[in-house]
């Protein structure tokens, strides 16, 4: 995929595709349109989703950290969350949540929860389709029933999981929140519903400007440069918290996808933008959440 302009539009209509519920016959009918061929369009499908089969950054059986799942119950509802916490140390650290994309509690959160714990903090990655019966192998499906969760439910379940996480033994007893996408925009109505300490929003949707007098705790909101969909709210959201006296911090990486930071995303990766933001998160987190 050598031709920018080719890559941009179809970077565009994956993102139509993953993001305005459109189907999967559509998109191929789509990019083929643009490719010149049913070869050549599913060729640049597959370099732009998501790849399932991506090594993990961080490697689940990592001997210096306690990971896996847990299942159990919060807000009355079936729950299940991946935790990940380094071994040993007296220290009190900071807890993150860490909020999937709309494919769910996928490998890729997973090895972001475990790189979360590399730095230090008490990870845990909810899923919050566990009320539907948990995120299903096919990305496809996740994204229908993502589109079905109950928000309410959802931020209530995430506030328990916050509140608990609070009293743990090695808690700083303070929680951050961290999201990427469908989660990026969980972060931002979490900040305005209550019940962590600081947020970092991974170029997530963001509430009506109105909301942002709600909101009471200090956000970093981390932007693609190129990702015009998302800024349509996050510019706006961004003025009316800064009008509203908010502590927040908004960085447009220029030149990058939506889903920069996924390093199982294909093209839409950007490495460099990756890492810088990433420091910025960490080093905001620690500000915000250590004892």
């Amino acid at each position: 995929m050598t031709d920018p302009s080719l890559r941009d539009r179809a970077v565009q209509l994956y993102d139509a595709f993953t993001h305005e519920h459109r189907d999967r016959r559509t998109l191929l009918r789509q990019m083929t349109a643009l490719a010149g061929s049913v070869v050549a369009a599913e060729t640049l499908i597959a370099g732009i989703a998501a790849s399932p089969a991506a090594a993990a950054i961080i490697d689940p059986a990592d001997k210096r950290l306690d990971a896996g799942m847990r299942t159990g119950t919060e807000a009355g509802k079936p729950a299940r969350a991946y935790f990940a916490s380094l071994k040993g140390g007296k220290s009190k650290r900071g807890v993150v949540l860490v909020v999937h994309e709309n494919r769910g509690l996928t490998p890729h959160i997973q090895d972001v929860a475990r790189r979360m714990a590399l730095e230090g903090f008490i990870a845990i990655a909810p899923d919050l389709l566990a009320p539907q019966g948990g995120t299903p192998a096919d990305e496809d499906a996740a994204r229908t029933l993502i589109g079905t969760v109950d928000y309410d439910l959802a931020l209530a379940q995430a506030r328990s999981f916050a509140d608990k996480a609070r009293r743990l033994p090695r808690s700083s007893g303070k929680v951050g929140i961290i999201g990427f996408c469908w989660g990026g925009a969980f972060v931002n109505r979490m900040a305005v519903a209550g019940g962590v300490d600081a947020g970092v929003s991974y170029y997530g949707p963001a509430p009506a400007p109105a909301e942002a007098t709600k909101v009471t705790v200090p956000l970093v909101l981390q932007l693609a440069g190129k990702d015009t969909r998302v800024a349509q709210t996050a510019e706006p959201w961004v003025a009316a918290l800064k009008a509203a006296g908010k502590p927040v911090e908004a960085f447009i990486y220029p030149g990058v996808d939506h889903a920069f930071n996924n390093d199982t995303a294909g093209v839409r990766y950007d490495k460099a933008a990756a890492d810088l933001a990433w420091g910025r998160t960490t080093a905001f987190l620690h500000k915000r959440l250590d004892a």
